[in-house]
Order: C-alpha cells, then sequence, then structure tokens
C-alpha cells in the first residue's frame, strides 16, 4: 500500500467515525423524528445497513495493504496472544445475553411502526459479564484486535477503532445517563467502563438490586 492510501485510510476511518457519531446521537435523532416522523421505524435498521456498507471501502483499503508487519506475536508471544484473543471471541458471544440483540438491530422498531421510539437505550440491563466492565462488547473487540499480526493499513485502522471506541463509549454514556439517571451513575461508580479492575465489580445480588431500582 502506498503511503497516499495510508493517508486515505486513517482520513476514511476519521469520516467514518464522525458520521456514525452523528448519526447516534439525540439531536439527530429528534431532527430526523420531527422532519420525517414515517422514517422513525426504520432509522435503526437505516443506520446499521450504513453502518456496514459505509465499512467496505475501508476493508477494501486494508485488503489491498502491504508491506512488512510492523507488530508481530510470534515466539514466547504467539500462544498468549491467541489465547487472549480466544478468550475475547468467547467474551463477546456470552455478553450478548445481556442486550436485546432484536432492538438492537432495528427489528423492535420497524415492527413498532409509527409508534416507534428512535430513542433506543432500551431496559437497563446488568449482563454477567457487565457486572466487571460497563462496556464488554468494546473490551472484548479490543481483546481480538490488539492480538493480530499487523502491517500498517492495520496498524492505522486498530488505533482508528480504539479511539472510536473509547469516544463512542463516552457518548453512549451520556445517553444511558440521560435514559437511567441516578441508577446508571450508581452503577458507573462501581464498575469499570472499558477496562476490568479487580476490585471493582458488582456480585450477582447487587446487579439485580441495581437493576430493581
Amino acid at each position: 500500500m502506498t503511503d497516499p492510501n495510508l493517508l486515505l485510510l486513517a482520513a476514511g476511518w476519521a469520516l467514518y467515525g464522525l458520521l456514525h457519531s452523528l448519526l447516534a446521537a439525540p439531536r439527530c435523532k429528534d431532527w430526523m423524528a420531527r422532519r420525517m416522523p414515517g422514517l422513525r421505524p426504520w432509522y435503526r435498521l437505516a443506520y446499521n445497513a450504513f453502518a456496514l456498507l459505509s465499512a467496505l471501502p475501508l476493508l477494501w483499503l486494508i485488503a489491498i495493504g502491504d508491506g512488512p508487519m510492523l507488530i508481530q506475536w510470534t515466539g514466547a508471544w504467539h500462544w498468549p496472544a491467541r489465547v487472549i484473543a480466544l478468550i475475547g471471541g468467547v467474551g463477546l458471544l456470552i455478553s450478548f445475553g445481556a442486550y436485546d440483540l432484536v432492538e438492537f438491530i432495528g427489528l423492535r422498531q420497524w415492527r413498532a411502526g409509527a409508534a416507534a421510539n428512535v430513542h433506543d437505550e432500551g431496559e437497563f440491563r446488568i449482563g454477567f459479564c457487565n457486572r466487571y466492565v460497563r462496556h464488554p462488547w468494546y473490551f472484548f473487540s479490543l481483546l481480538i484486535l490488539w492480538t493480530q499480526d499487523m502491517n500498517a493499513a492495520l496498524l492505522i485502522s486498530a488505533v482508528a477503532i480504539t479511539i472510536y471506541l473509547v469516544i463512542g463509549s463516552r457518548l453512549e454514556e451520556h445517553k444511558l445517563i440521560a435514559a437511567h439517571g441516578a441508577t446508571y451513575r450508581r452503577y458507573m461508580a462501581r464498575v469499570p467502563g472499558l477496562f476490568p479492575v479487580p476490585w471493582k465489580h458488582l456480585t450477582a445480588a447487587e446487579a439485580a438490586e441495581l437493576t430493581r431500582r
């Protein structure tokens, strides 16, 4: 991959993060609901479709990338990296159970029709993984991401995705605080955001009590 393509890839990731953050913002959703109320049931589905389609050019730039590997998990680091990546994959599968995937995809809003709400923070739940980290999808994705061998294109993408997840988690929490108020603030005080801390977590009983509130 030539230097212009690397610059294009970096700019593409920046634009990707900016557009997706803007489209997920409450103000954008409210504006759309006022101006085009008929599109409310389709917003989440369209958002996810746009997320997938807009990533394709970036994935193509990564696929055509060449050049030497800048990060390689070899020798004594090979198997620890593979184990960590496996933990990330298993953790993602386990953490899916704490989320309403039908709502996450947008099918529930689509089925609701005119009654659909574009603000889709949903019911407050604390799954097993959420007792140890507030954003388990992001955490496990980072484990998988940073245990791969990387050339320049992959390294740029890894840095861009990491920045996007860090910023995105902050923006997401503003919406969750607005939706769940003091309950979510208490949750934030007990559980770390992106990376687990051994002495900061909730027991199953504490998580159940917090969700009841």
